[in-house]
């Protein structure tokens, strides 16, 4: 999976996408709105069976207390967490459809840096060219095409452009 200034190719196909509203950036920090530059992977894959079958056998579902921390203070930064919780995150389970299907990348994660930058995912955008907080965002229709295409491990590739 490969981002260019069109959207990101992959499988012979270009999907249109968004990225953060703060651009492309090789120092990424926690809130900037950056997506970061770099050779990532894709690490999960989160699902609400709620809202739609399950994508890829080895997707997990979102229930109501999944969250994931974006506390620099947190032992748990930039991981999976259940409620309750105490410090800050942000919740998987939405009432929005941003995150029905999500595809979770390793920036920043196992060994979270605290400050570097949480929860930087492959979910649905908002409205096309709608900016992220610093993720990668698809139609539905493509990210599901995606999610049942990628495996973990699969690399997605964000060059600076420009």
């Amino acid at each position: 999976m490969v981002l260019t200034p069109n959207g990101v190719r992959f499988g012979g196909r270009r999907l249109p996408c968004s990225i953060g509203k703060g651009g492309l950036t090789y120092d990424k920090c926690e809130g900037d709105g950056a997506t970061p530059v770099g050779t990532h992977r894709i690490v999960g894959m989160y699902y609400r069976p709620d809202r739609i079958l399950r994508p890829a056998d080895w997707a997990r579902p979102i229930g109501p207390g999944d969250l994931w921390s974006d506390d620099v203070n947190d032992i748990a930064y930039n991981h999976h967490v259940r409620a309750p919780y105490d410090f800050s995150h942000e919740h998987l389970r939405r009432a929005d459809p941003l995150y029905d299907l999500v595809l979770v990348m390793d920036w920043n994660w196992p060994n979270a840096q605290p400050g570097k930058g949480s929860a930087i995912f492959i979910h649905q955008w908002r409205r096309p060219g709608y900016p992220t907080e610093g993720c990668i965002a698809f139609s539905r229709s493509d990210l599901h095409w995606l999610a049942a295409r990628v495996q973990p491990g699969t690399r997605v590739i964000v060059p600076m452009l420009g």
